[in-house]
């Protein structure tokens, strides 16, 4: 059994930054590929960014790519993801989960674990 705790959410304006962290309890996660995905109130949840257990391999969705980087700490057992030039179409519940596999997939019906979420707020 894996717990996934994410903080670092917060209300910050257009154009700034965040880093969101995911630390993991009850096992290692260095064999897991892990992801982030977020939710708007009344939508359904979706895919952010993914990376795989040796962090050799890395995905992105399209309209964060290039503004946010996921990283893990596989000794820390700890995922994280940096947000920069934040948008307001970019706030969300930001939730973390885990594919007990090593490589990654965007489907959220692939990932066994998941957090509560954290979280983000852009204002204009």
């Amino acid at each position: 059994q894996v717990q996934l705790v994410e903080s670092g959410g917060g209300l910050v304006q257009a154009g700034g930054s965040l880093r969101l962290s995911c630390a993991a309890a009850g096992r290692t996660i260095g064999t897991y590929a892990m992801a982030w995905f977020r939710q708007a109130p009344g939508k359904e949840r979706k895919f952010v960014a993914a990376i795989s257990s040796s962090g050799d391999y890395i995905k992105y969705t399209d309209s964060v790519r290039g503004r946010f980087t996921i990283s893990r700490d596989n000794a820390k057992n700890t995922v994280y993801l940096h947000m920069s030039t934040l948008k307001p179409e970019d706030t969300a519940v930001y939730l973390c989960a885990a594919r007990t596999e090593p490589y990654v997939l965007e489907y959220k019906s692939e990932y066994r674990y998941w957090g509560q979420g954290t979280q983000v707020t852009v204002s204009s």
